[in-house]
């Protein structure tokens, strides 16, 4: 089990976010998912979070013993970053 809760912000056409939601299915992380075209008001939340609109973007966040939620880890990029999100994630 992850220790992180996990948001993506995607767009349909980018190859590397379908990569990335074909990953994540198949290892069943449970996750939140924005489509900025159907959500286009979440890239504002992309653009504040990464500094650009580059997709996918990654967003990982712990829960503390409230219940609150922090983020501690964004990136851009699924297959440039594939070995840290693994990591991440807890996947061999």
């Amino acid at each position: 089990m992850t220790k992180y809760q996990l948001e993506i912000y995607t767009r349909p056409t980018c190859s590397d976010c379908q990569d990335l939601k074909k990953f994540l299915e198949s290892h069943r992380i449970p996750h939140k998912q924005y489509d900025l075209v159907k959500q286009p008001a979440k890239e504002k939340d992309l653009i504040k979070i990464a500094g650009n609109r580059i997709v996918p973007g990654l967003v990982f966040s712990q829960v503390s013993l409230l219940g609150l939620r922090r983020k501690s880890k964004s990136m851009i990029g699924f297959e440039r970053n594939k070995d840290e999100i693994k990591k991440l994630l807890n996947i061999g």
